[in-house]
């Protein structure tokens, strides 16, 4: 197929992957691509304020969507920019295209300090994905957007990453449309497969957990956890692998004292799809039982943190119906337990969280059911969003999996472009906010179905909290917070303000 220029190929590609929206930043070294995108009418170009947003808004957008997302970056710094973001995605294994241009391929690798040029850009962009190439020649950009974007899908996921040289986008471009050569799903075993199912067969006392693995495999967990009568504990990013009002799940709260109780009774574990983050480990701290039998499509995931007396290595889709078809029912004693744990856990959470229980009731009662709620790393987020706001669909649950500040509001944007008919809700702190300041411009521009909640307590709040706890000196932690209601004013966003726990109801729904 012919392109009068490498802009048109790309919009061919996008349309192809069912990709609706491109973020990003336009530049003397992507004009042609960004131009394609925006006259194309079935795309939609979103010009962020900053090349990391565009990477967390495309990301969070293929989240949302259950596919995959696409950023436009400029060269040099702009792909340096982008970094930050990419590391997100590849730590969280979702699917994004990051497209950056690059100096003329004349002057590629030369060192001259041709503007932009950066060194070993692609050095950089391989570190941080989970695929990097160059555009070499006109012939040769489609079968790399291809194998860039089958890389990025396949399992266990991550961000792609092309550089492509400006004179090359503005050439003709020939493409073959050779398609890029699939990668085979693993396939279990079959005597570790055999031992896990005995293994289950003899369990009175299951229990499931579901990582973020689990995910594409919802109907086949709820099987399982259905035939055996289990509780399943999840990760937080394995939240809404099954809905979270299902009255064996007991959710994101291993950690707590009830949890570990039953990990220390249970007889056998099925983990699915999880890296035991040490944030939901106690830093690993936390036990499991020695009957454990590991469910990954990562083969380097498999014993890494836990020893799994049957590890097994497969897609969780594949893998967990021969599981369920030799699994036989719990104790009916342990099934009542995990659902009394189920409602302790939270139960003690939202009394321990105080006023801002409120906040959460309101949101829950606002939303529709599988609503995105994007949460960036704030007190809020991590005291209750995270485990105590019910998550029934794991596209809804949009957060920076890889902990790094400031990412929410971009997410959110992303999120909510994804789904128009209905509201997304972004949880951000002022600090993590003030990182990408400039995207309540984008918001005001674009102006998406997003309400965003700012939780100000004046600076880093999770940090001053640690601080406290060592020492009576503050460092770095309090920070210049602006008048939101007048920044709103002056993006023309509606603003409103909740003072006390009574209000959070009537201002949520308002919002």
């Amino acid at each position: 197929m012919r392109h009068d220029n490498g802009g048109g190929l790309l919009a061919a590609h996008l349309k192809s992957l069912g990709v609706d929206t491109v973020f990003g930043i336009v530049s003397v070294h992507n004009l042609p691509l960004v131009e394609a995108v925006e006259a194309d009418p079935e795309l939609r170009f979103v010009p962020v304020r900053h090349e990391a947003s565009a990477v967390n808004a495309a990301d969070a957008h293929g989240r949302a969507r259950g596919s995959i997302g696409c950023a436009l970056t400029s060269t040099g710094t702009g792909a340096g920019n982008a970094a930050g973001s990419l590391i997100e995605a590849l730590s969280s294994g979702t699917a994004v295209l990051h497209i950056t241009g690059q100096v003329e391929s004349a002057h590629l690798g030369s060192g001259r300090g041709f503007i932009h040029e950066t060194k070993d850009q692609l050095g950089m962009l391989a570190a941080v994905s989970t695929y990097a190439a160059t555009v070499t020649s006109a012939r040769d950009a489609g079968r790399v957007l291809r194998e860039a974007s089958a890389a990025a899908l396949a399992a266990p996921g991550g961000p792609a990453s092309v550089e492509w040289p400006i004179d090359l986008q503005y050439a003709v471009q020939e493409d073959d449309g050779e398609s890029a050569p699939a990668s085979g799903a693993p396939v279990p075993d079959a005597s570790a497969l055999a031992g896990a199912r005995d293994l289950l067969a003899s369990a009175r006392r299951p229990l499931i957990w579901a990582g973020g693995g689990a995910t594409t495999a919802r109907d086949q967990l709820l099987a399982l956890l259905e035939a055996t009568g289990a509780g399943l504990l999840t990760s937080n990013s394995g939240r809404g692998s099954v809905p979270e009002d299902h009255e064996q799940v007991v959710g994101n709260f291993a950690t707590t004292p009830a949890a570990r109780a039953l990990l220390a009774d249970a007889d056998v574990l099925v983990t699915v799809g999880t890296h035991f983050r040490s944030n939901e480990t106690a830093d690993y701290g936390l036990r499991l039982p020695e009957a454990h039998i590991q469910i990954d499509v990562d083969a380097a995931a498999l014993g890494r943190v836990y020893p799994a007396r049957h590890a097994l290595h497969g897609d969780a889709g594949a893998v967990l119906p021969p599981l369920t078809e030799a699994a036989v029912r719990a104790d009916a004693d342990w099934t009542d337990r995990v659902r009394r744990v189920r409602e302790e856990v939270r139960a003690a959470l939202h009394d321990g969280i105080g006023p801002q229980a409120a906040i959460c009731d309101a949101l829950a009662a606002a939303l529709p059911r599988g609503a995105v709620v994007a949460r960036d790393v704030t007190i809020p987020s991590s005291a209750w969003g995270n485990r105590l706001l019910p998550i029934h669909d794991p596209r809804a649950n949009v957060f920076p999996r890889g902990g790094g500040i400031g990412q929410g509001l971009a997410m959110g944007i992303g999120a909510a472009l994804a789904r128009p008919d209905e509201p997304t809700v972004v949880i951000a702190g002022d600090g993590g906010l003030a990182v990408h300041l400039g995207e309540l411009l984008t918001l005001a521009q674009e102006r998406p179905r997003l309400t965003l909640i700012v939780f100000n307590d004046g600076g880093y709040g999770v940090l001053r909290n640690m601080q406290a706890t060592y020492t009576e000196r503050r460092s770095g932690v309090d920070l210049f917070t602006p008048d939101f209601a007048r920044l709103a004013a002056a993006g023309s966003l509606p603003y409103a303000r909740i003072g006390d726990a009574s209000e959070a109801a009537k201002v949520i729904d308002a919002a």
